[in-house]
Parts: C-alpha cells; structure tokens; sequence
C-alpha cells in the first residue's frame, strides 16, 4: 500500500544537488526506503531522493547540525 503525504510546511533538506525543499514524502511500505520528493533551491528541479541521500539543513536558531 502506497501512502503520498503533502508536507505543511515544507522541509528544508540538503540533497545530492544540493539545498531543497521537501514537498511530498511517499512511503511504499516497510520494505522500501522512504521517498522524499523535493524541489531544489538553485535551479527548481524536481528530484526524488531516498531517505539514506537526504539530511536536514543546518539551523542553528534550532540546534540543527550546530
């Protein structure tokens, strides 16, 4: 069973391709990966990405990544 949840607000991530922001995250089930489904900060590409290739960006107002 395939489940798409729309991220409100969105996440701020760092990709492969750098800096995105995560609108939808599909999950297929226990033996699959999460998927996030971003669009990218510099170009506004769209791209999916594993769970295991993404990390959330640094913040430090939030004590993400210090």
């Amino acid at each position: 069973m395939q489940n798409i949840i729309q991220l409100n607000p969105t996440v701020p991530l760092e990709t492969p391709k750098g800096k995105a922001y995560a609108h939808f995250l599909i999950d297929y089930g226990q033996e699959f990966d999460l998927i996030w489904v971003c669009f990218q900060v510099e170009t506004g590409e769209c791209w999916s990405w594993n769970n295991k290739d993404i990390k959330l960006q640094k913040n430090i107002t939030m004590g993400i990544r210090l």
